[in-house]
């Protein structure tokens, strides 16, 4: 008997990191110990937003609750982590023997503190010293991370915001020199544990909350958008959008509402997965990265500001994916990205690069280093010049 294959089979596959643990509504302190206990490790390393430590006790408890563990705590990790504050979280750490590096706070501390794991590792003591571990972009596209070797101790991850870094491998960190956010990335410099602890969140600025909010939503929507994507990714992508839709909307009404934030906490822990597994994503996040290191635009407002920008650029090109996006979003208009925008300012978030300080003066530069970005070439409408970019820029002017 003969068998008949009908269509074909797109071949794909889907990779994860080092992460063993994610625990969802526990308090930090309590968790944090534990996996201090499990792991053996004595000199645990606090790397902690600044805002928390100063205006919160809570920095406080977790340090109480490790006890003799509790080697010291720093802060003053600036937005998109330049490499002069990682340095310095570095020298600390090792100052104090650290062998297990726990981070509380948004997306610049996170990143901070897996960099500061590989930073050991490579005993990183200059500034100068960071390059040649970056991931660059070759002038054909080609993306080369050197990094062959990861870190030896580990990270545990409590997020404050919603940016979902705490999930990823990949890392930035700003050269203060060119202005540029550049990355690093080994898959051991996952966090071996996430803490989803939204009674902790409550901390956290409505903006930031809400903004970081919508760049969780970008990546849902830049893996639906993506020509290679697959089913299992596009499934996590619908789930993680819904549950920040309604999530999202109830932090709005009510910033106190915990179950709203831990909706919104998973939401982003599921529009991650499919980034780790391997679905890139498009302009938006490649412009995203290019406005936050290089013009100091907040994470979540690089968002806020492109994504509606980039999924109307991308329906000229092929609007089918998008169904599935606006449907997600409620249908709320005809398409999804007019749906999309409905949805950020009724949240109240910035719509335009001129609400967040960027001048068109500034556009060709962002166009010429979002070439440079490990996405910069991934959108699934093709992006040939930075001509490309100067069109998506003007729109969201």
């Amino acid at each position: 008997m003969q068998e008949t294959v009908v269509g074909n089979i797109a071949e794909s596959q889907m990779t994860f990191t080092t992460t063993e643990r994610v625990t969802m509504g526990r308090p930090a302190r309590d968790v944090i110990a534990e996996q201090a206990e499990m792991m053996g490790a004595r000199r645990v390393f606090l790397l902690v937003s600044t805002t928390m430590r100063e205006s919160t006790d809570e920095i406080s408890k977790i340090e109480q609750a490790l006890g003799d563990r509790h080697a010291g705590t720093h802060s003053g990790i600036a937005s998109h982590a330049p490499r002069s504050d990682v340095m310095a979280a570095t020298n600390f750490a090792r100052e104090v023997g650290a062998d297990l590096i726990v981070t509380i706070g948004g997306g610049s501390v996170t990143d901070a503190g897996k960099i500061v794991a590989l930073l050991l590792k490579h005993d990183v003591r200059t500034i100068e010293d960071f390059e040649p571990l970056r991931t660059f972009v070759t002038e054909d596209g080609q993306v080369i991370n050197p990094i062959t070797v990861g870190p030896d101790v580990r990270v545990v991850c409590v997020p404050t915001t919603l940016s979902g870094g705490e999930f990823n491998a990949l890392s930035g960190s700003t050269d203060e020199v060119t202005m540029h956010k550049q990355g690093y990335e080994h898959r051991s410099m996952a966090p071996i544990m996430v803490v989803l602890d939204p009674a902790l969140t409550v901390y956290t600025p409505d903006w930031l909350w809400l903004s970081t909010g919508v760049r969780s939503v970008d990546h849902a929507v830049e893996t639906m958008a993506s020509d290679k994507s697959n089913d299992f990714a596009n499934g996590l992508a619908d789930s993680a959008l819904r549950l920040l839709v309604e999530g999202l909307s109830r932090s709005k009404a009510d910033p106190r509402d915990i179950e709203g934030r831990l909706k919104c906490q998973v939401g982003a822990w599921q529009s991650m997965i499919s980034i780790i597994g391997g679905v890139p994503m498009g302009a938006s996040h490649a412009i995203g990265h290019i406005l936050g290191g290089t013009c100091n635009v907040p994470h979540g407002y690089c968002s806020c500001v492109m994504s509606p920008s980039v999924l109307a650029w991308n329906a000229e090109y092929d609007s089918g994916p998008q169904v599935r996006i606006n449907a997600c979003l409620g249908n709320t208009h005809e398409t999804a990205s007019d749906s999309l925008d409905a949805f950020i300012r009724g949240l109240g978030m910035p719509r335009s690069l001129k609400e967040v300080g960027v001048q068109e003066d500034q556009f060709q530069k962002v166009a010429e280093y979002t070439m440079l970005d490990i996405w910069g070439r991934t959108n699934p409408r093709p992006v040939r010049s930075p001509a490309d970019i100067l069109e998506i820029l003007r729109r969201a002017a």
